[in-house]
């Protein structure tokens, strides 16, 4: 079978680390879509795109490109992810695939009706030091009891991960919270959420979005969840905390490490982590099968965050705010 030719959309951090983890024999990096036509063109040169374009709708129109990857701004992956795939191309959509429930009950329609294989990247479904407790899960031999998440970090500048000056606003809830939440409901899917609870505060005066959000969560057999944050800590705080009936994880992701009772061991980072959702991609095209995180799969976390998101706007209005339209 020939190669896969993967078309990139974006070249911010995620653009960078899938970029990196599609360096392998059955792919080649065929397009790069860009804005900045400077910092495209370096980004190409540095992994090795064949062509870059300044527009989606060019690379959808080439017959070669069988893969696209979305690592574009959170607010434009609906409409891009819809397009691709009514272009007859499989498709990864970067956290989230959308930002509204509707909007991803549309990108889900589409991707059955185009028979493509299409996914979203949520890496914690992916973390290999989970997969033991995944199974005793299964199994009834282990139960979770509670579940927490914390995600701080400082926004008051519209600077990414890599240093870059973005042209879009971050959204605490539909971006951040959406890993969390999603593991939360990925883990507990025998048990799912069935009351929520939230907090999210108004628009700040310069960055123009809610900058903290609660998030509290219930299921039906009085598992709890908690996920909390905030865009304007002093300094990072990025972990979760799983305590089951037998033990009790606590994943420190900027320090790769996970806290057991019997200690402290070392986990992958978070670049070899997202690296397992471009394998699973990969495999399932060339199975023709789901990838992990399929669009189905991840429904049920976008109706818990769309709760969340009607509370705010009974609260605040049902406005559009940077980075999330409606």
């Amino acid at each position: 079978m020939r190669p896969f030719n993967v078309c990139m959309v974006g070249y911010g951090m995620m653009g960078a680390w899938h970029s990196a983890a599609l360096q392998r024999p059955d792919v080649v990096l065929h397009t790069l879509v860009g804005r900045r036509a400077d910092a495209a063109q370096e980004f190409a040169a540095r992994y090795g795109y064949r062509r870059v374009v300044g527009d989606l709708a060019q690379a959808l129109a080439d017959p070669a490109v069988d893969i696209v990857v979305l690592g574009s701004p959170s607010e434009l992956h609906e409409a891009q992810a819809i397009a691709c795939l009514e272009a007859g191309k499989h498709t990864l959509i970067e956290i989230p695939i959308a930002m509204s429930l509707a909007g991803a009950e549309r990108v889900v329609a589409a991707g059955e009706r185009s028979g493509r294989v299409y996914g979203v990247c949520h890496p914690m479904r992916y973390r290999r030091e989970r997969a033991a407790l995944r199974e005793r899960l299964a199994a009834g031999e282990e139960n979770i009891r509670h579940i927490a998440g914390r995600f701080f970090i400082k926004r008051l500048v519209n600077v990414g991960a890599t240093g870059y000056r973005r042209s879009w606003i971050d959204n605490i809830l539909w971006h951040h919270f959406c890993h969390f939440v999603d593991l939360a409901a990925y883990l507990l899917a025998e048990d799912p959420i069935v009351r929520v609870q939230s907090q999210m505060g108004p628009c700040h005066p310069s960055t123009g979005i809610p900058m903290e959000c609660v998030f509290l969560g219930e299921t039906a057999g009085g598992a709890s969840v908690v996920v909390h944050g905030s865009y304007h800590a002093t300094f990072r705080l990025y972990d979760k905390l799983i305590v089951t009936n037998r033990e009790t994880y606590l994943y420190d992701i900027l320090g790769n490490t996970l806290r057991t009772e019997g200690g402290t061991a070392a986990i992958e980072d978070e670049q070899t982590n997202c690296a397992r959702v471009i394998d699973d991609f990969l495999a399932a095209v060339q199975a023709g099968r789901a990838p992990v995180a399929s669009g189905p799969s991840v429904l049920p976390t976008m109706r818990l965050l769309q709760q969340v998101q009607d509370a705010w706007d009974a609260r605040h209005g049902a406005t559009v705010i940077p980075g999330r339209p409606l």
